[in-house]
């Protein structure tokens, strides 16, 4: 596994958008204190994606649309499913679970702790704002994985990427798959009704940021943007020509 590396660095997103890191660290060393060994996590991982096809789930507007399109092609019977936070429960109304969810825990938690407990791996961030939900929910997990957005402590990784769906496409690029597809990442100022953001001017700045993040990261990875719209300036198809490449 290779650490891929954010041209733009946490320090410079910190002071654009005003964030504590401080706090930060504060909500690493907790987390970390939360959670066991996760050596065994890091295999299964490895061994899943390694050289095979992924598609990443964000929680844009066009989520709905794009797991419809995705059914019909069987891509979920094809590839690793990872979904970011919110559209773990998309996914969970048709029936379908993930292989990992990426959260900071602001998502639908009861969705998180059902594909939990139906399997999924809990992917879980660390940052100032979310330790008093670190603090109520890890506990209650099972397969998990700790991240954070500073330098990573103790059984705590950074794999990159900064919201929730650009740290789950990061995630999933660090253990060489064969390809990564992109579905509700839209990108745009609409927010979806999945996202857990109450705060859309914030969550706007904090997409542009992911955005820049995303498109600089399909330089170094097979990235295919299969979001029926979307503002990435990434190479896009259909889901149908999609699973004809595998």
């Amino acid at each position: 596994m290779k650490i891929i590396r954010n041209r733009m660095n946490y320090l410079k997103i910190a002071e654009i958008l005003n964030l504590g890191i401080e706090d930060d660290i504060v909500a690493a060393e907790i987390l970390n204190e939360l959670i066991e060994s996760m050596e065994e996590t890091m295999e299964l991982i490895q061994i899943r994606i390694e050289n095979a096809p992924v598609i990443v789930f964000g929680a844009g507007p066009s989520l709905e649309g794009d797991i419809k399109n995705m059914i019909k092609w069987g891509l979920h019977k094809k590839c690793v499913l990872v979904a970011a936070d919110g559209a773990a429960e998309a996914l969970l109304w048709r029936e379908i679970v993930p292989y990992a969810v990426v959260t900071d825990l602001d998502g639908d938690i009861n969705s998180l702790l059902r594909t939990n407990l139906l399997g999924s791996i809990a992917v879980v961030h660390a940052h100032g704002d979310n330790i008093g939900l670190l603090r109520e929910h890890v506990p209650q997990l099972k397969r998990i994985l700790g991240t954070t957005q500073v330098c990573p402590i103790g059984r705590l990784h950074n794999f990159g990427g900064f919201t929730d769906g650009d740290r789950a496409v990061f995630l999933a690029a660090n253990f060489n798959p064969k390809v990564i597809g992109l579905c509700g990442m839209d990108f745009g100022t609409e927010i979806g009704k999945y996202s857990g953001s109450k705060d859309k001017e914030m969550k706007i700045k904090k997409l542009h940021i992911g955005k820049i993040l995303l498109e600089e990261l399909a330089s170094k990875r097979r990235i295919i943007n299969l979001t029926e719209k979307s503002v990435l300036e990434i190479e896009r198809i259909s889901a149908e020509e999609f699973a004809g490449l595998l």
